[in-house]
Order: C-alpha cells, then sequence, then structure tokens
C-alpha cells in the first residue's frame, strides 16, 4: 500500500507563491497518476491538477490553469503563483490508477489520500 504526505502549506498574501510536495512510500513501483485536490471550507473538494504515471501528461482546472504547475521527480510537486483568496483551501495529494486525457483524475477513483495541508491566502 502506498502512503502520500503533503508539505509546504501556509500562510501567504495575495499574488504570492507557494509549493506543496507530496511524498509517497510503501509499495511504488507501479508509477501512479498523481494529483492535487483541495477542500475549501463549506465547499466540496475539488480537482485542481494532475500528472500522469509516466509524467507526458498533465492537465489542470481552468481556475489554476497558467498560475499552478504540478510536477513529478522524487516527489509531486505542485508550484503555485498568483495566489488568490480563493485559492484558500486543504489542499489533499492524490494517487489514481486512471488517469484521464480530459479530466486528469476523477474523486471517485482515487485510490489513495495524503491527510492534506492547509494554504491560506489573506487579501
Amino acid at each position: 500500500q502506498v502512503q502520500l504526505v503533503e508539505t509546504g502549506g501556509g500562510l501567504v498574501q495575495a499574488g504570492g507563491s507557494l509549493t506543496l510536495s507530496c511524498a509517497a512510500s510503501g509499495r511504488t513501483d507501479s508509477p501512479y497518476a498523481m494529483g492535487w485536490f483541495r477542500q475549501a471550507p463549506g465547499k466540496e473538494r475539488e480537482f485542481v491538477a494532475a500528472i500522469s504515471g509516466s509524467s507526458t501528461f498533465t492537465y489542470y482546472a481552468d481556475s489554476v490553469k497558467g498560475r499552478f504547475t504540478i510536477s513529478r521527480q522524487k516527489t509531486v510537486n505542485l508550484q503555485m503563483n498568483n495566489l488568490k483568496p480563493e485559492d484558500t483551501a486543504v489542499y489533499y495529494c492524490a494517487a489514481s490508477r486512471h488517469y484521464g486525457l480530459e479530466y486528469g483524475l476523477r474523486e471517485h477513483l482515487v485510490n489513495v489520500w495524503g491527510q492534506g495541508t492547509q494554504v491560506t491566502v489573506s487579501s
């Protein structure tokens, strides 16, 4: 079984930047597609970004396209630039055996979730 641990959350002013990292441990011999979801207070969890198992493809939610970049080396990183107050949420790392070229990751197809890390953007 794979375990995911996120780091890098925090408080930042609007327009600032943060980088989230997700480290996987356990059985990682078969590459998972990886991604990030977020959940703001009082809202449902939503997809943010994903990268395929081969790292060939990436997919972003429209709300973060052009501002966020997902990458994969030893960890899966989410570089977040030009942050806005509406980006405030708990961010969850996710691993899935299913990657869609037209949607990235689907929440109900996620196999493993991280514990979440808080990102707060002040105006």
